[in-house]
């Protein structure tokens, strides 16, 4: 049962943070490529990588946690 939960909380840290550095790239690139489009936007171009790494930190941050807190109850088990 942990091997499973571990490998899909592997699998869900591992997509967010291929997820969140494909978005940073993706808005990286299409702000060279079309910079009036943000000249328009009174928010920074960067702005939404900031709100999706939030996102994403937190979420990683709750994988995290739940995995330490499964190891800590599976030690004291054994």
């Amino acid at each position: 049962m942990w091997n499973k939960l571990n490998t899909f909380l592997n699998c869900l840290i591992g997509a967010f943070i291929g997820a969140f550095l494909a978005r940073s790239v993706y808005t990286y690139w299409d702000y060279k490529a079309h910079p009036e489009i943000y000249e328009v936007s009174s928010a920074p171009w960067y702005t939404i990588i900031l709100l999706f790494g939030i996102v994403s930190g937190v979420i990683i941050l709750a994988a995290l946690i739940v995995k330490v807190m499964i190891r800590e109850k599976v030690k004291k088990n054994e």
